[in-house]
C-alpha cells in the first residue's frame, strides 16, 4: 500500500550515514566497519532504527510462564497485518503494533539528541513514509483497513510519526542491493517471499530526497566499505560548505 506524497524536506541533512537493504544485504557488516574506521577520526556511534518486533518478541518469550506464547501471539499479530491486510484489526493488535512504532520513534529522537552534540551516527535502517509495512521500515497499520475509531486513531497516529521522522533526511543513504536468492543463503531463516518483496520494494524508496548510493551488496565487503568511505567523506565534507 503506497501512502500519501511524504512530507517535503523541512529539516537540513543530519549527521547520519544510513544504510538500507534487503535481509541478508550486508548491512550489519557494513555498519561495523564503517563505525571501526570512522571512530578514529572523531565521535561515531552505531544505531539501530528497526521497529525491533523480534527483539521485543524475544525479551516476551523469556518472561516466566506467559512469555512464550505472549511473544509469539504479539509478532503473530504483527506479522499477520502486514500478510492480510483486509481483514479488521482488533484493539490489542493495533496496541501493539503503534508502541513498536512509538519505539522507533523513541530511537529516532535519542539520535536527533546525539546529532545535536556533534556525533557522527551510522544507522541500521531508517524509516520512511512513502510505503507502508515494517518490512520497508514504514507505518506498519497504514497497510490495513477499517477498524474502529481507536484503531483508525492509531493509524493515523502512526502515520504523523513516521512523516515526522522522514521529514530528517540523512546526509547519505547506503542502500544495498542484492538478489533474493543470496538474500535467502545468508539468511536462511527469513521466509524467501518476504524477501523477494522487499527486494522489489526498497531500491523504489526516495527516503524523501535524500542523497543515496547504491552499491551491490553481493561485491567484497572491503570494496563496498572502501565506496561507502569516499562517499561519506564527500557528502560530510558538502554538508559543511
Amino acid at each position: 500500500m503506497n501512502l500519501q506524497t511524504p512530507p517535503t524536506i523541512n529539516h537540513s541533512p543530519l549527521r547520519v550515514i544510513a544504510i538500507t537493504g534487503c535481509d541478508g544485504s550486508g548491512k550489519s557488516t557494513l555498519a561495523t566497519n564503517l563505525v571501526n574506521h570512522l571512530s578514529s577520526q572523531g565521535a561515531t556511534e552505531l544505531i539501530y532504527l528497526g521497529q525491533s518486533s523480534g527483539r521485543i518478541g524475544e525479551w516476551f518469550c523469556n518472561l516466566p510462564f506467559i512469555g512464550v506464547p505472549f511473544g509469539r501471539y504479539l509478532l503473530s499479530k504483527s506479522a499477520r497485518v502486514h500478510d492480510q491486510p483486509s481483514t479488521p484489526q482488533g484493539n490489542v493488535t493495533t496496541l501493539v503494533i503503534y508502541l513498536l512504532s512509538c519505539w522507533r520513534a523513541v530511537k529516532f529522537r535519542r539520535m536527533l539528541v546525539k546529532c545535536k552534540k556533534g556525533t557522527l551516527l551510522i544507522t541500521d535502517r531508517y524509516p520512511q513514509a512513502e510505503v507502508a509495512g515494517f518490512r520497508f521500515d514504514g507505518p506498519q497499520l497504514a497497510k490495513s483497513q477499517g477498524g474502529n475509531y481507536w484503531v483508525r486513531m492509531l493509524r493515523n497516529r502512526e502515520q504523523k510519526l513516521y512523516r515526522w521522522m522522514a521529514s530528517f533526511p540523512p546526509v547519505l543513504l547506503i542502500r544495498l542491493d542484492i538478489d533474493a536468492e543470496t538474500a535467502h543463503s545468508r539468511k536462511p531463516d527469513h521466509a524467501i517471499s518476504a524477501l523477494r518483496e522487499k527486494i522489489s520494494v526498497i531500491p523504489h524508496l526516495t527516503f524523501n530526497g535524500a542523497h543515496i548510493l547504491d552499491l551491490d551488496g553481493r561485491r567484497p565487503a572491503g570494496q563496498i566499505l572502501d565506496e561507502s568511505l569516499s562517499a561519506i567523506r564527500s557528502s560530510l565534507s558538502d554538508s559543511h560548505s
